[in-house]
């Protein structure tokens, strides 16, 4: 009576560590409902065990995002998301972005497929400028922005994503 019951135990816990998984690898990719849709992410990538700079450079991430970027984080168009590589759901993002170290990495995505991305590994340069950190990532941020309304026929104004009927008006 105590094994049959010691196994439901171990199959019922099996099945809700399968489901939490499929749930958080979900969360951690981005996945596209409609047609025609794009989007940037940009990820934090980090391990278990991290240093102080670790946290800086998550910490500074986020904080220059925000700062540029809050039209673009609230419609979507830019996510920001930071995920641990020593997961198991997660360690495909080592070898998907080549990665060796710490890293913060842009990616572009259409209709839920990734179609480019880039590594910003001068993050690492300035670690200890506040400032210059965050015009590094803003300026890579707004070449993907850029790129993104060329090819569908918008315009970044100010920060904003705007068609190219608005600015006729």
């Amino acid at each position: 009576m105590g094994t049959i019951k010691m196994l439901r135990m171990i199959v019922i816990c099996f099945i809700c560590c399968i489901a939490g998984s499929q749930f958080i690898n979900a969360a951690e990719t981005p996945q596209s409902s409609q047609k025609d849709t794009a989007t940037i992410v940009a990820y934090y990538f980090h391990g278990d065990f991290r240093c102080s700079n670790c946290f800086t450079i998550e910490q500074y991430s986020k904080e220059a995002i925000e700062k540029y970027f809050p039209e673009q984080l609230k419609n979507g168009k830019l996510t920001f998301n930071v995920i641990n590589t020593d997961r198991p759901t997660n360690e495909h993002f080592v070898k998907d972005y080549q990665l060796y170290t710490r890293s913060l990495i842009l990616a572009e995505f259409k209709n839920g497929k990734q179609v480019k991305w880039t590594n910003l590994s001068k993050v690492w340069d300035y670690i200890n400028d506040r400032d210059a950190f965050y015009n590094y990532v803003k300026a890579e941020i707004e070449k993907y922005l850029t790129d993104f309304c060329k090819e569908n026929n918008l315009r970044l104004y100010q920060g904003k994503i705007e068609s190219r009927v608005e600015q006729l008006e």
